[in-house]
């Protein structure tokens, strides 16, 4: 008896769901580019410099190499696409090329910081989720108390707020103490009201880890209560990072430094917020009309050195400066 031969599978190909290859070959090259440590640094360094450029001689600090050296890397990454150069005097200044400003901000903010975290294996268990009995009577206890709201927009934000600290907590039995402190920020900042109220910020960075705790610090330290400062991020880290957390304890004391944790950025703290400052988090805040939107090109202390994390702290505190005496000198 003759068989029947049987169909044979063949792979489907995956050339339509693979980036092509012209694009793929400009960014391996780019990523070679950058497969540097010196180079890196010195890009961070341009992407955050205030001034918006670097010279030469700034980047020379970096390492203790010539300038022969640092100008063939600089050459290297200009050559890439990423930065641009305008000789003034003796020397050269190099800024980031525009259309390449969301993909350094994307490697140094999002890949970078990411990598900068404690190693995977060295992380704990994600949390359990808590008993929903205990998530649920504390959503009682806030619409009892926050009356004025709706009593089921209440309980939904209480669930919201847990939820969104569960993705990123490190240890349960901290996750309700968090989640009514964020709730109760959230339900506060949803009956603020702008016409009677102090000025209030909103600092949002990546992972709410660094800059933008440090930003919030300085300003509720400096403003005496003229003006309010709150942080969240766009993919918040389990904890804040701990050359940060010796810099808040500085200004804020232990126990309040103690106290400040990541938070997911949300629709209800951007709407109470009369400025709205980014800190290299790309374009995640929703336009509220009639909020005011600033982007702060700072260095991320997580990926500082202990001087690095203290100039970054100086450069937070003059930027705050100017933003508190535009919001209070009337």
């Amino acid at each position: 008896m003759t068989e029947t031969p049987t169909t044979v599978e063949t792979c489907a190909p995956a050339e339509a769901r693979a980036i092509g290859l012209d694009v793929a070959t400009t960014v391996a090259n780019t990523l070679k580019a950058l497969a540097d440590p010196l180079r890196l640094r010195m890009l961070s360094a341009i992407a955050t410099d205030p001034r918006g450029e670097s010279c030469v001689c700034d980047l020379a600090e970096l390492a203790d190499v010539s300038q022969p050296t640092i100008s063939h890397h600089l050459k290297v990454l200009k050559d890439t696409g990423l930065l641009s150069s305008q000789r003034r005097g003796t020397w050269v200044y190099y800024r980031l090329v525009p259309t390449r400003q969301a993909a350094v901000t994307a490697l140094l903010d999002g890949f970078a910081s990411t990598v900068a975290a404690d190693p995977a294996e060295d992380r704990p268990e994600s949390p359990r989720e808590v008993d929903s009995h205990v998530i649920d009577r504390l959503a009682e206890e806030l619409a009892d108390e926050y009356d004025t709201l709706s009593r089921d927009l209440v309980v939904t934000m209480v669930r919201e707020s847990y939820a969104g600290l569960l993705r990123s907590a490190k240890i349960a039995r901290h996750l309700v103490p968090l989640t009514e402190r964020f709730a109760r920020q959230r339900l506060t900042d949803l009956t603020r009201d702008r016409g009677t109220g102090v000025p209030q910020v909103l600092f949002v960075c990546v992972q709410n880890a660094g800059r933008s705790q440090l930003a919030a610090a300085l300003v509720n330290q400096m403003a005496d209560g003229k003006v309010v400062a709150r942080s969240a991020g766009s993919r918040p880290a389990p904890d804040v990072h701990p050359h940060v957390r010796s810099l808040l304890t500085q200004i804020e004391g232990e126990d309040a430094a103690t106290e400040r944790f990541p938070k997911p950025l949300t629709d209800d703290a951007v709407r109470a917020a009369d400025v709205v400052i980014t800190m290299g988090c790309g374009d995640v805040c929703p336009i509220i009309p009639g909020v005011r939107y600033e982007d702060w090109a700072v260095g991320d202390p997580a990926l500082a050195s202990a001087e690095g994390v203290e100039a970054i702290r100086d450069d937070i505190a003059a930027r705050v400066r100017t933003l508190l005496d535009s919001l209070t000198t009337h």
